[in-house]
């Protein structure tokens, strides 16, 4: 999506103080990285389920030598490499030949979230001529099918104490988003009430009393007519949710940690859970419909959510789209049209925490690692927080830190447009060539520093993703005030603490409705400018400063 940015730099807060200079489009420049390592012969170019069976096509521009000739299709746990799983499939070597074997899904040699490989015999030892891949259509197998509730992109992350007030329905809220951790669910045989679960050859149990609150939570919203998006944590505190957490994340200290793909006991489990919850939550067991899963938070800031002690990019990429594809997989052969999300912050160019990778070289590294194994239809959940997060106008931010192209050091919501672009890119499309959904699902804005600019704020930000076709959610962080959010002075609610609803409340609930003219005349008027002007003709107010607010 192209589009004409006005780059508007303020000397000030009021609208006379304002110059306007034309600016033109960022240069999305390309990526060095491709699809096929260097060096190996071989490609499996797709891998799919047809009925009960597993098809393989491979290509060679030149077939390797071996000594009988053949292709070896080797399946492998995520955490091995090489040729150290086992033959599942032989085939005449050729240019360009087909392979098929058995599935075997839900049981102890499913192969549903296995990736393969092509090797050769040679001097009686076997040698890997191709790069791995996943099975990329797993919805092929599920078991539902179940209609999304997608009905608009309003969404918010709730107050469960005040659900029974009806504010989310006064509201007008189309979406909600909740964190669940997936180690808390898990439970053990001879716990009370523990809820069993076969899958693999193995038998699973979770946790009734914790379930049951998610699925009255899940229920209660989807009768208000509200889709639901779930995002899988790994706290690293459950009791029976031990071996969830990655042997390079025990030991640290941070409110989340790395999924378990190193072991076998860790990804198995991991593997049950997708498909318990894909199953659970599709809208066909009594216990509510989920129709979108968010693997991680911010998972590019390593030391802050997504935590491993290796500060290599490489590594917690790969190890991340591991955790990813087996959710991915497991969660699809459930329920076929569940949508599952990664999740970057708004620091796409510049660190605040050096233990952080940057959004963009994590999201393209990702994305190398997708392309290269296997394409899905992955979507993309992104924060386009203000930079400082603390900083009230989300129609005016610090020149420093939100710029007009690739090399901004943040992507907010006021040029939200650069990530749609970069989204755009064919290495980037889904598997149908289609640009992936975006979520904008979580964004907040502060009224620590004047109620009326979080109205405009709000306002501003839902408009703007509104106007954009690709964006699928935009999820207001949050409806009531969080005491300790609110000492770095996030104030984000709609709610304050004593219950009262501010301005901000009134002018989200006549956004998106019949009475959205009045929300964006106060929201103009606070701005100075109006705001359907401000986003359909994309002008970009910035300010001098170091972006510190006073």
């Amino acid at each position: 999506m192209s589009r004409i940015r006005k780059i508007v730099r303020l000397f000030a807060l009021t609208a006379a103080a304002v110059a306007i200079a034309l600016g033109g489009t960022g240069n999305l420049g390309s990526s060095p990285m491709c699809a096929e390592a260097a060096g190996r012969p071989v490609a499996i170019s797709s891998c799919v389920i047809t009925g009960d069976e597993v098809l393989c096509q491979i290509r060679a521009d030149s077939v390797p030598s071996s000594d009988d000739g053949k292709f070896y299709v080797y399946a492998d746990e995520v955490y091995l490499d090489g040729t150290a799983g086992k033959i599942v499939a032989s085939v005449e070597a050729g240019q360009s030949v087909s392979v098929s074997f058995p599935l075997n899904h839900n049981t102890p040699d499913s192969n549903l979230s296995r990736k393969f490989l092509i090797a050769v015999k040679r001097g009686g030892q076997m040698y890997q001529v191709s790069d791995e891949h996943y099975i990329t259509n797993p919805e092929a197998v599920a078991a539902y099918t179940s209609p999304r509730m997608d009905t608009g992109i309003k969404g918010i992350l709730p107050d469960v104490g005040r659900i029974s007030l009806n504010e989310l329905q006064d509201l007008g809220i189309k979406q909600v988003i909740y964190n669940i951790h997936i180690d808390d669910i898990c439970s053990g045989e001879g716990v009370p009430g523990a809820v069993p679960f076969s899958y693999n050859g193995q038998t699973y149990y979770f946790d009734a009393g914790l379930l049951g609150n998610y699925d009255a939570l899940v229920k209660a919203l989807n009768g208000y007519g509200m889709q639901v998006t779930l995002v899988l944590l790994n706290g690293g505190t459950g009791a029976y949710g031990q071996d969830l957490t990655h042997p390079l994340a025990r030991g640290g200290v941070c409110p989340g940690y790395a999924l378990n793909v190193a072991d076998d006991a860790g990804t198995s489990h991991l593997k049950a859970i997708g498909a318990f919850l894909g199953q659970r939550y599709s809208g066909k067991s009594g216990c509510g419909q989920v129709d979108n899963w968010i693997v991680g938070n911010e998972v590019n800031a390593r030391t802050s959510w997504w935590y491993t002690s290796s500060t290599s990019l490489d590594l917690n990429v790969n190890t991340y789209v591991k955790a990813f594809r087996i959710l991915y997989n497991e969660i699809k052969g459930m329920n076929g049209n569940a949508r599952i999300y990664n999740s970057i912050d708004q620091e796409w160019n510049r660190k605040s925490n050096p233990g952080s990778f940057l959004a963009k070289e994590y999201l393209d590294q990702f994305n190398y690692y997708i392309n290269r194994e296997g394409n899905i239809d992955w979507g993309l959940s992104y924060h386009p927080y203000n930079s400082p997060l603390y900083d009230p106008y989300a129609w005016n931010g610090p020149a420093v830190w939100v710029k007009d192209n690739l090399s901004t050091p943040y992507i907010t919501m006021q040029n939200i447009d650069i990530l749609i672009d970069y989204m755009h890119q064919s290495k980037f499309l889904n598997p149908s060539g289609q640009v992936r959904s975006i979520s904008l699902a979580e964004i907040g804005y502060t009224s620590d520093f004047g109620t009326d600019k979080q109205e405009a704020s709000v306002a501003y930000g839902y408009l703007k993703a509104a106007s954009i076709p690709e964006v699928d959610a935009f999820m207001l962080f949050r409806q009531t005030d969080d005491a300790h959010e609110m000492e770095s002075r996030l104030a984000l609610g709609l709610i304050d603490l004593n219950g009262n609803r501010k301005p901000a409340y009134e002018i989200y609930k006549n956004l998106g409705t019949a009475n959205e003219a009045a929300a964006k005349a106060r929201a103009s008027e606070i701005i100075g400018m109006d705001i359907d002007q401000m986003i359909g003709q994309n002008i970009v107010w910035t300010r001098e400063g170091n972006g510190v607010v006073q």
